[in-house]
């Protein structure tokens, strides 16, 4: 196993992934930097944190992973290495696993860099402005249990979005499917029913009622954990991607 993943970690050296993973997180950040500077009063560093968590949940993490899987898959579906790759002497299993290990690494990257980041830039802005500082102290428990679960909600929006990526060549049914379901999870926000939608799974780990964040927890990680096993076993046996 250790292989195909040393060798998947070593493409991502030479692909836009990583500036992806940089930049997505990033620009949560130069949004709140900027928001703190037109404030006119201090705001709690607990608002701060939600507001970054909230854009993250609601839109940047979905098109992020949207965008993240593509490229990965691109990197085979580019060169037209498939068929080289299955020949090699791996369990095609492992090749596909470590594909999904390093979107999942990714993505928890850019989901601990989100708070991180707003911490950096709101110590910078009160610098520039003082009157802008956050208040009270940061609950950095809280903060990372909350990005936590909205990373083990998104593992089934991260599951379908790594399955069209690699499944089809083309970058149009990857970019339709995310692009759709963000949409979808947009329009639907204040729905009951959204909560079984899986892109908007991740932003309901905000929702007062208990029940809506602990279903949306549950389907989306117990669904996540499913569907990357169902994809592991159907692209093994695929002779052509």
């Amino acid at each position: 196993m250790f292989a195909p993943l040393y060798v998947e970690i070593a493409k991502l050296n030479r692909s836009l992934a990583l500036a992806l993973a940089g930049l997505a997180p990033g620009l949560i950040a130069v949004f709140v930097f900027f928001n703190a500077l037109r404030m006119r009063q201090a705001l709690p560093w607990e608002m701060w944190m939600m507001q970054g968590a909230g854009v993250w949940a609601f839109f940047m993490l979905p098109m992020s992973v949207t965008a993240l899987t593509a490229l990965i898959a691109h990197m085979e579906h580019g060169p037209k290495s498939w068929d080289h790759l299955r020949a090699l002497p791996v369990p095609r299993w492992r090749i596909y696993a470590a594909k999904a290990f390093c979107v999942l690494g990714l993505v928890a990257i850019m989901s601990a860099a989100v708070p991180t980041l707003i911490w950096a830039v709101l110590e910078a802005a009160t610098v520039i402005k003082p009157a802008a500082g956050p208040t009270g102290m940061i609950d950095w428990a809280e903060v990372a249990a909350l990005l936590g679960r909205m990373y083990l909600a998104a593992l089934l929006l991260i599951a379908i979005q790594l399955w069209v990526a690699l499944r089809f060549s083309s970058f149009v049914p990857a970019l339709a499917t995310g692009i759709g379901g963000t949409f979808f999870a947009v329009v639907a926000t204040s729905a009951k029913k959204g909560v079984f939608l899986p892109w908007q799974m991740p932003v309901n780990m905000l929702a007062t009622e208990a029940w809506r964040w602990q279903t949306a927890l549950a389907l989306g990680c117990g669904g996540g954990l499913l569907v990357l096993m169902l994809m592991l076993i159907s692209l093994s046996r695929r002779e052509t991607t």
